[in-house]
């Protein structure tokens, strides 16, 4: 299991835009099996298929602060500025990008001042990207799953789908940190 960052691109497009990935328990999304068709070796601290866990994001002061939690496993915290890039020039993109992006012409640098400034939004989910689109021309946002136009039914039968459930989920103000 792991977390991304969205970089914000600096210029005026976003075409060279990427993910960064942050292994919480198991890989981040850089392992992968040997071909298109294995699977990597499974992680010795990963989270099995109907496992638990939780986690909280926590937005305080433009600093993001994350935690992950699972009976079983170590609780693992990230911290993440939002108001300084830690990619704002090419050497420092990180060797994973060089593997998975830069390769697609996804290696711009994010903005000296990332997201500051900016309003912010979450996305809870599972993201598989089954976006019907051809693997070969971005493995890292195509699966090369089918979508049938939406029609549920065939995504299920043919295995093109993500399932997650999400027990419950709160929304709040940012607090400090130090104080919970």
């Amino acid at each position: 299991m792991f977390w991304n960052y969205e970089i914000n691109t600096a210029g005026d497009d976003n075409s060279g835009r990427w993910d960064y990935s942050t292994p919480v328990w198991g890989y981040d999304m850089s392992v992968v099996g040997s071909s298109p068709t294995t699977s990597p070796e499974e992680p010795k601290d990963g989270i099995a298929l109907g496992e638990e866990f939780s986690y909280e994001i926590n937005v305080y002061k433009g600093i993001m602060y994350l935690t992950f939690k699972s009976e079983g496993h170590e609780t693992k915290t990230f911290t993440k500025n939002l108001l300084k890039s830690d990619f704002a020039k090419k050497e420092d993109i990180p060797q994973q990008i060089w593997m998975l992006y830069a390769v697609i012409g996804r290696d711009g640098v994010e903005r000296e001042q990332a997201y500051a400034g900016e309003l912010q939004n979450f996305k809870q989910g599972a993201y598989n990207q089954t976006n019907g689109k051809n693997p070969e021309d971005n493995i890292v946002w195509s699966t090369g799953s089918e979508t049938y136009n939406g029609d549920i039914e065939k995504q299920y039968a043919n295995g093109c789908y993500a399932e997650v459930w999400f027990k419950n989920g709160t929304l709040g103000a940012g607090t400090d940190p130090n104080q919970e």
